[in-house]
């Protein structure tokens, strides 16, 4: 009876830290990341390439040298 209580308890406190997050409509999320990111685009590696072949942390690695 004890457990169920805290547990009651614990799901009560969780509800109320959630009621207390703001929240928005999905359109207008969207929209402020689409203006991020293309606010911050020419700064995206992945969008824009990288600026030498060694600041690239995708480059192939050195073959073996067993090989």
């Amino acid at each position: 009876m004890a457990a169920n209580l805290q547990q009651q308890r614990s799901i009560n406190a969780q509800l109320r830290r959630e009621m207390g997050i703001e929240r928005m409509q999905v359109s207008e999320a969207c929209a402020l990341m689409m203006k991020y990111m293309l606010e911050h685009e020419e700064d995206d590696s992945l969008l824009s390439g990288f600026n030498g072949q060694k600041l690239n942390p995708f480059r192939e690695k050195n073959s073996c040298s067993i090989l």
